[in-house]
């Protein structure tokens, strides 16, 4: 299923990660009272860190831990509050656990925190570009990173979306990032890049970027795409609920075949299991 100018790889800070012939599943633990489709069911730290291990027994192979909440139109919190947050999980899982964990904050604080506790991933939706100071802590800790393209912020970024080209345009800019991390420090092989479904994006924008997404293996880099629950799936597969897992899935089961090395989901069981049944498929 895989392409073969994929990166077979991904230096975190303590392991190197192999990816397989399947996605890499990163779960989704949100320890916010406002994300979009679970904001406040794991606000608790220990129900934050029971689910964290729920996933992992699913199949997650990466926890990404999370305290603000970037849907659109959301609140900014403090550093202080993100803090808060997510290092009592960090510190819960990391000592339950050997999945690597990543930080989902554009904070150089929180990050720096977060990998002082244990996560081996800082996971930046600004493309480290919201925060000075975090250049110098993805240098400083070496953690893998991973930059996304977001148009605009989360306050505005669904305003009035427009691009000459999607696909070009994230293309080019997740490129220039990669080129520019590398020239600050940043070891090639510990970058990854997401181009950021649901950021900046219409829906339009965003089938437009799943139908080409193995273009973006042209950056050389391990390639993260966090579709899960979001409202593009609502519009065309017409589902009201909110866990809108049908849709997710079968977005998941076509990143596979495009050879994308990791994909962000809340849904770790189903997911799996799904992409199991169609290798099995692909395998006869």
């Amino acid at each position: 299923m895989n392409q073969v100018n994929a990166c077979r790889n991904w230096q975190l800070k303590n392991r190197v990660l192999e990816f397989g012939t399947l996605p890499c599943i990163m779960g989704i633990v949100n320890v916010t009272p406002d994300s979009f489709s679970d904001g406040g069911r794991y606000s608790d730290h220990a129900a934050a860190v029971a689910h964290g291990l729920k996933l992992i027994e699913q199949g997650a192979g990466i926890l990404d831990i999370g305290g603000e909440s970037t849907r659109p139109y959301s609140t900014p919190v403090s550093a202080e509050d993100e803090l808060a947050r997510v290092i009592p999980v960090i510190e819960g899982l990391a000592d339950r656990t050997d999945v690597p964990i990543s930080i989902d904050t554009s904070k150089a604080e929180v990050a720096l925190a977060a990998v002082n506790a244990g996560a081996e991933i800082i996971n930046d939706v600004t493309g480290l570009e919201g925060d000075p100071a975090m250049i110098d802590v993805a240098v400083q800790t070496s953690a893998g990173i991973c930059a996304m393209h977001m148009q605009g912020t989360p306050q505005t970024m669904q305003d009035d979306p427009r691009y000459e080209d999607v696909v070009a345009d994230i293309l080019g800019y997740l490129a220039q990032r990669r080129d520019w991390l590398i020239e600050q420090g940043v070891q090639r092989d510990r970058i990854c890049l997401d181009p950021g479904i649901g950021f900046g994006k219409s829906h339009e924008h965003n089938l437009t970027l799943l139908a080409h997404v193995a273009r973006f293996h042209e950056t050389g880099c391990p390639i993260l795409v966090g579709h899960s629950r979001k409202g593009f799936i609502k519009k065309y597969s017409h589902d009201e609920t909110a866990a809108r897992i049908p849709g997710t899935l079968a977005v998941s089961l076509n990143l596979a075949r495009a050879g994308i090395q990791v994909i962000r989901v809340h849904d770790v069981l189903e997911t799996r299991q799904g992409l199991l049944m169609q290798q099995a498929i692909h395998d006869v």
